[in-house]
């Protein structure tokens, strides 16, 4: 019964075995190799568009290196005031982009158009007493669980364009959102106006893959140079890159997060009907809030269920849980079995 994290998950055996070929053949330093090279011309198919792809090893690297990118000194990023690049970064965005990070309310892990273009009204354009926006930030899936739609994507960046603002979008989830949502990856992204996202493989079968990927790879001029720079140019770029065309074969990465996202409407369901507990936020994935009773979340923990509790700021406050009860947060992942959610649940019902 654990349900702490995707990152809890090892990697899926198509991805295992690509790197057992890849570890064998070899190739160039540095991204010279033809399986990179390969993933590149593989994402501009997928996004249907040419696009431009670095390698990274962690989320937190792809967020930092891709929001800096755009930021300069006395830029403003704006994002949900609990998105992930704003509570669990340790500061990186500010430390490598010279910028300051601010945030924005929103129900449900999300923030609107609107809400968007409340927070501008704070930045006037052209005093030199305030700080200038240079992107918005969006994560999908959110930190709640919760998903963007491509018209809602949309909306936030029209706000955004009409302020000269780029878009990131923050997609360690991308997966499980774009299986939920069963749309093009093209119509959550560039289309919707997205400039760079921060493509998550590792919370989804792989084991150290993420990747950068510009939808105008003409943005990316020295890009290169500012991730050699912060020490994330892998020499041995081809594992990377094996574990990515895994990844993307035959759907693949849909095929995982699909998985992943049944097990978390399965575990939703069991705790609806447990008359125990009850869910904090409808679920769009694999990550599902619930308020459980004190006690119950204790002795489901001594019965061996694994799981985190969690801030109940991330709620509005008729959300939250009463006296006696406590916030957590369940996440299912490609190998989490129904054999677990149900034992899950049978306990949760006792």
């Amino acid at each position: 019964m654990i349900f702490a994290s995707d990152n809890w998950a090892g990697a899926s055996d198509k991805v295992m075995a690509a790197l057992t070929t890849a570890a064998r053949a070899g190739g160039r330093a540095y991204g010279g190799d033809d399986l990179s090279r390969g993933v590149e011309e593989r994402l501009s198919a997928l996004f249907e568009r040419e696009v431009a792809v670095f390698f990274v090893g962690t989320g937190t690297a792809a967020n930092t290196l891709g929001v800096s990118h755009f930021a300069r000194p006395g830029g403003v990023v704006l994002c949900h005031r609990h998105a992930h690049i704003n509570t669990d970064e340790a500061g990186g965005i500010e430390a490598l982009g010279g910028c300051k990070l601010a945030g924005i309310d929103g129900r449900d892990g999300k923030y609107t158009a609107d809400a968007l273009a409340a927070r501008l009204e704070q930045f006037p354009p052209g005093s030199v007493h305030h700080g200038q926006p240079v992107l918005a930030s969006i994560s999908q899936l959110t930190e709640l669980g919760t998903v963007y739609t491509a018209d809602e994507i949309a909306a936030i960046a029209t706000i955004a364009r009409n302020r000269g603002m780029a878009i990131h979008m923050d997609g360690a989830r991308f997966a499980g959102a774009a299986a939920h949502l069963g749309v093009a990856p093209a119509d959550l992204t560039w289309r919707a106006g997205v400039d760079v996202l921060s493509l998550g493989g590792t919370k989804t079968g792989c084991i150290a893959a993420e990747a950068v990927v510009f939808f105008d790879p003409a943005r990316a001029a020295d890009f290169a140079y500012r991730r050699q720079r912060t020490g994330h140019g892998f020499s041995k770029a081809w594992f990377i890159a094996a574990q990515f065309t895994a990844w993307l074969d035959d759907g693949h990465w849909l095929d995982l997060a699909r998985h992943a996202n049944a097990m978390g409407a399965r575990l939703a369901a069991a705790i609806r009907s447990s008359g125990r507990a009850r869910l904090a936020v409808e679920p769009a994935a694999n990550e599902i809030f619930a308020i459980l009773p004190e006690d119950v979340a204790a002795r489901l923990r001594a019965e061996g269920a694994v799981f985190h509790p969690w801030s109940v700021e991330t709620l509005a406050p008729e959300d939250r849980p009463s006296d006696g009860e406590t916030l957590v947060r369940l996440i299912t992942s490609f190998q989490t079995t129904a054999e677990a959610v149900d034992e899950f649940a049978d306990r949760l019902a006792a």
